[in-house]
This record gives structure tokens, sequence and C-alpha cells, in this order.
């Protein structure tokens, strides 16, 4: 194991190793230490930098985007949402940096496999689901609500010493005032049919994390069987649930991922499934490992950062500054779909996002969720 240092952070707080973690399109993710803490920590290098011949407006879209990742993580706490401790931006690299927790048994897609699904029994499904739904109640019932849009195993990281589940990456998080969500933008296996109207809401985040429960249950992606996103749209847009769900075999366990799926008229809400019998009787995240086991400173012109610590004033101040922007909708593409694909560790979600942005048919390549002017500038100034 690798651990000769790599970096510094611009405060000195926080040094990043050679280990990767994980590696996407855009974004890999490191092995770190904070020495605040004496903890091990997550360092996420994003690269922004463009083609030499690409707009300098879409390469400060991509800035906003990514820093927005950032503020609305930073903005967050729950015990179920990945806590964010630092985050920069680097003018002279071009690449932004999130510093957050560390869990040591990666995803729920990485857990799931190394386990098998004869580990994975009802209750555990009940005890990691209860989690996550206690993650989204928490998004959905801010002022404003937070869509994530990007529920899936990837994003759902396990710590299987203690039985934690946490939702990270949000990178396409959107917030909702008073006007539906018109942006389509997510991971097809687990995009729900109301994306394809081009109107949704939080329900959507709702139906994603009932196929997180399938893949829970039988160790498939959701429409595995389908080789391509056109595909997947088709069985989607017609009703068509994916072949795996034939193969959950305990009815409880079933009947709720059906709930979870159903149309979005019907679809119960994250509180409504946190009082359902099914996850209302479970007793918890030490049930479940029973059945298992048997404040920083700033640097100056080229680096700017923001730590956890602060006034809440100012906290404040940067969540209402935080909106998205919809326009229209064109076309966009599948960096790297799982879709078809056997399962791996290294799959990051960045890998297999699709974002439907602007009429201009300019592809966003990883998040629509945009940070308005007065928050970016904390890291341009």
């Amino acid at each position: 194991m690798n651990l000769e240092i790599e970096e510094k952070s611009p405060c000195g707080n926080f040094v990043r190793y050679k280990k990767i973690l994980g590696r996407g399109a855009f974004k890999d993710v490191y092995k770190a230490f904070d020495h605040l803490s004496n903890r091990e920590v997550a360092w996420s290098l994003i690269s922004v930098e463009e083609e030499e011949d690409s707009k300098t407006s879409k390469k400060k879209n991509l800035e906003k985007s990514l820093c927005s990742e950032a503020v609305l993580l930073k903005s967050l706490n729950h015990k179920n949402i990945m806590k964010c401790h630092s985050f920069w931006f680097d003018r002279r690299r071009k690449t932004v940096n999130i510093i957050t927790e560390l869990f040591s048994g990666g995803s729920l897609r990485h857990h799931t496999k190394k386990l098998g699904c004869a580990a994975i029994d009802p209750t555990t499904i009940k005890a990691y689901g209860s989690q996550i739904l206690e993650g989204l109640q928490y998004l959905h019932t801010r002022s404003p609500k937070i869509v994530h849009r990007d529920i899936k195993s990837d994003n759902i990281f396990v710590n299987p010493t203690t039985g934690e589940v946490k939702i990270g990456d949000f990178g396409l998080a959107s917030e909702i005032e008073r006007d539906p969500l018109r942006s389509f933008a997510g991971t097809p296996e687990f995009m729900a049919p109301e994306y394809y109207e081009e109107e949704y809401n939080e329900l959507v985040d709702i139906y994603a994390f009932g196929l997180c429960l399938m893949e829970m249950a039988t160790c498939e992606c959701p429409y595995s069987e389908c080789t391509n996103p056109a595909q997947i749209f088709k069985k989607v847009t017609t009703g068509i649930k994916p072949a795996a769900l034939g193969k959950v075999k305990d009815y409880e366990v079933k009947e709720i991922i059906e709930k979870c799926l159903s149309p979005v008229f019907s679809r119960p809400s994250a509180s409504e499934l946190l009082k359902d019998p099914f996850f209302s009787s479970s007793n918890g995240t030490e049930t479940a490992m029973e059945e298992e086991c048997s404040g920083t400173s700033s640097s100056r012109s080229e680096v700017s950062e923001v730590s956890t610590g602060g006034e809440d004033s100012m906290e404040d101040l940067i969540l209402s500054d935080l909106r998205t922007l919809y326009d229209d909708m064109s076309l966009g593409e599948v960096a790297n779909s799982t879709v078809g694909k056997p399962h791996s560790s290294s799959d990051y979600s960045m890998n297999s996002r699709i974002t439907y942005a602007s009429s201009s048919c300019a592809v966003s390549k990883d998040s629509c969720f945009i940070v308005s002017k007065p928050s970016l500038d904390i890291f341009m100034h």
C-alpha cells in the first residue's frame, strides 16, 4: 500500500497520498489524512481543464457546477449524509478539491459484491435501507427541498465495521422551490419514468432507492439485461420492470421495492416509507451487523479554500445563493455506463451520468446544478 505523500492542502491541514481509491472520467479519489482530527479522509480531485478550442463560458459553467457540489455538501449536516470537511478551487492546476469522510468499506455496490447475496439478507436490507431513507428524508424535507437525482449503489457508502450507511456524491443535486424540475440528468439504470417526461420531483430519488434495494437483494444491476441506454429507455417508458426484480426471493423485500417503483402519483415519500412496517420493524444497524458477523484558513492568489468552520450566517448565505438554472433540453451522452457490464469496485458514478442541458446542444458532462455568482466569488477571489 503506497502512502507516500503527494501534496498538501493550502492550509496544510490535509495531506494527499498517492493511493487512488477510485477513478472516474473527470474525478480521481485519493486516500488522505486530516492532521486536525487525526483521521483518514477522502480527497476528491476533479479536473476542470477543457480542450484548447473550448469556449470560456463552457469552462466557467463546469467550474460552477463542480464547486456547487462542494457548497451544497458542506451545508448538509446529517448522520446519513457524507460530511464535507473542506474544499477549494485551484486556479493554477485547474482543479476542484473536495475533502470528505472516508468509508473504508467503499460503495454499497462494492460492499454487496464483496459479501455476496447470501450475506445480504432481509434484515440487512432493512437496516441499510432505513438509513438511506433517513438521509433522503432529511434532503426532501429541507426548505427548499433537495433532490439528489443520482441515487445509486455507487453513490451510497457503507462502513462495514459500524454498519453506518451514508449518501454521497451530490454532483447532480438540485434545490426545489415551487416549480418542478425539468432538467434531465442521472444514470439511465436508475432513472424514473417521469424523467423522460421532463417534469419530476423528489420522488425520483425514491424510485432509484427501490432499485438499490433490488440490487442488494439480487446482486444484479438494474436492467443489466439491456446493452444500451436506448433499450432501458424503451423498457422504462413502457412500464417494463428490470428482469432482476423477478429474482427477489423475499416477499416483503419485493413488495417494498414495488412500492418504490410504482407510478409517481402513488409512490410513497421517504417519510411514508420509514413508517412502513417493513422498515419500522427494523432493529437498526446493530442487528444488521450481528447478522453479517454471526475551521480552515485561506491561501492567497492561486487557491481559495473553505472549510467546515465559520459563522452560521455565512453558511446560510452560501446555501441561500444556491439555485439551479434550467432551460431547454438537448441530447446528452453516456460517458461510460455500467449497463451490460460487470460490476467493478473502481466504478464511480461520474462515469455513468448523462445530462440534458441547454438548447445549444452542449453536453453537461457531469453536473447541472449551478451555483449563483455570489457564492462562486468565495472560490474565485
